[in-house]
């Protein structure tokens, strides 16, 4: 190298990654932020609604780091994450609420739905009001949803996020999820976490197995029907693998208040992917 020359500092590189999805889940992003775009009046967007549909996809997708996205597409970082919030908002308008969801699946000749709950990770932060959110039957810090699928394990519904302290059968109670199975003439089939759920026995709507106690050991029929059970309720974990194949939900690092409207926005995006 000569004195006046140069010395070669590091460069950046684009290089591309395969985004798996269905042509309808883009189009169905790119038109929600196009209509919104055509609402505000907006005249002039950096890129068209297709290419920031794809950018946030890939985040939600991939779990791609926000400053990535934002040097390969010559935008700040703030402006991906606005995207992003933008696009999750949109979706979660079009999440299926509780009752409509069950009125659909009776619609539909169903005679039960899957219920369950599952822990969203969230990074660990320092402070009393981030105690509440510490699991301790995982012993991890996240934010509790349950969800409701139909036999086949396809998502119907999903809760607003609750802290992950708090127990399934508790959440379940704040949704009044027993009352409105009622209500659309419905039956749900659920783990053991559930037990007790189902304030009336005589017409009971939450079928759970039974659970062994110090004074009371399972008999073999019990056994024999919690096996039957639990091989019926498999179909739910399909639901979660179907929602948690988008790596953004490896672990929560955005706000926990925007936690609620990004499950039921991935909801909407799991269910197109799904049903393509």
């Amino acid at each position: 190298m000569t004195k006046n020359q140069p010395a070669e500092g590091p460069q950046d590189v684009v290089y591309q990654v395969r985004l798996p999805l269905s042509k309808r889940t883009i189009d169905l992003v790119a038109g929600l932020i196009r209509r919104r775009r055509n609402q505000l009046g907006t005249r002039w967007r950096k890129l068209a609604p297709g290419a920031q549909a794809v950018i946030v996809l890939a985040v939600l997708r991939h779990d791609q780091r926000l400053a990535d996205m934002a040097g390969g597409n010559h935008v700040s970082a703030a402006t991906v994450r606005r995207w992003v919030l933008e696009v999750l908002t949109l979706l979660s308008a079009h999440a299926p609420r509780l009752d409509r969801a069950l009125k659909k699946i009776a619609r539909r000749g169903g005679v039960v739905v899957l219920l369950d709950g599952t822990l969203v990770r969230t990074r660990r932060r320092t402070g009393v009001d981030n105690r509440k959110n510490f699991s301790g039957k995982h012993k991890a810090h996240g934010l509790l949803f349950l969800a409701l699928t139909d036999e086949k394990g396809n998502l119907i519904w999903i809760s607003a996020a609750k802290p992950g302290r708090s127990s399934e059968i508790t959440a379940a109670r704040h949704n009044k999820i027993t009352g409105h199975l009622r209500e659309a003439g419905l039956g749900a089939l659920a783990d053991l976490g559930f037990v007790g759920l189902d304030d009336d026995p005589d017409d009971a709507v939450i079928i759970t197995g039974r659970k062994a106690t110090r004074n009371h050991r399972l008999t073999n029929a019990e056994k024999e029907a919690n096996r039957l059970l639990n091989r019926e309720r498999a179909a739910v974990e399909h639901g979660f693998a179907n929602l948690k194949s988008w790596r953004f939900l490896t672990k929560i690092r955005m706000n926990a208040r925007y936690a609620t409207t990004l499950l039921r926005a991935l909801l909407v995006l799991a269910n197109t992917e799904v049903h393509k």
